[in-house]
């Protein structure tokens, strides 16, 4: 797979070395030159050039990109970078760096994205994980900004400790994707049971979590 990232800042230097590590192919696009320390990332290509602008993106050719990824420290130009991506060189999937919270909302499709990642609120909830146990606890908004996906640590005095996967009926738009249970991840299946204390991963429309923690809260 061919990746480009816009931003050759530490969070773009991050991504380039773990995509190289699962052997992609790596572009960075970055006004400065390239760094003399390429530890780790040695095998990634480097353009100098703005990112923003048009004529930059054609000379990268990312037009031959399966994916782009604006990890920029500037929310303006990740969108910039990825409504570029998708209307100008139709690449199918695109991934935007959100650096303020606040400006979540503006990462969607009308810009071009298809992810957005925003670390703050990624730390935020992995930190809200770690304390709320018995909520849901949302970790990333995906495609379009309507799609998250959230995370429940089930309670040891739990209602759903004891029940079978199959026995709910999930509200519209909530597909469970996979059941962490001492530290091994597998995908739950309507014979399995919850135990106190998995965590349990939800693919789930934004407007449909309210009745997911309806659910989860409630006693058969």
């Amino acid at each position: 797979m061919k990746v480009v990232i816009a931003g050759g800042g530490s969070v773009g230097l991050s991504i380039a070395r773990e995509l190289l590590r699962h052997h992609h192919s790596v572009l960075i696009i970055d006004e400065n030159e390239i760094p003399s320390d390429r530890d780790g990332f040695e095998a990634a290509s480097w353009y100098v050039g703005d990112a923003c602008e048009m004529a930059t993106l054609k000379l990268a050719g990312v037009e031959e990109a399966d994916v782009v990824v604006s990890a920029t420290g500037d929310d303006k130009a990740n969108l910039v970078v990825s409504l570029l991506a998708k209307t100008e060189f139709g690449v199918g999937r695109t991934v935007g760096r959100v650096n303020n919270p606040k400006n979540d909302w503006m990462f969607d499709d009308a810009w071009g994205v298809d992810v957005a990642v925003s670390t703050p609120r990624l730390m935020t909830a992995l930190v809200e994980e770690a304390v709320e146990v018995g909520d849901v606890v949302r970790l990333l908004t995906l495609r379009t900004g309507e799609t998250t996906m959230v995370a429940y640590t089930v309670p040891f005095d739990g209602a759903p400790v004891g029940r079978l996967v199959g026995s709910y009926r999930w509200p519209d738009g909530v597909v469970p994707v996979a059941v962490l249970r001492d530290d091994i991840p597998f995908a739950p299946s309507p014979d399995d049971v919850f135990e106190g204390d998995d965590e349990v991963f939800f693919l789930t429309a934004m407007d449909a979590e309210p009745a997911l923690r309806e659910l989860l809260a409630a006693r058969a």
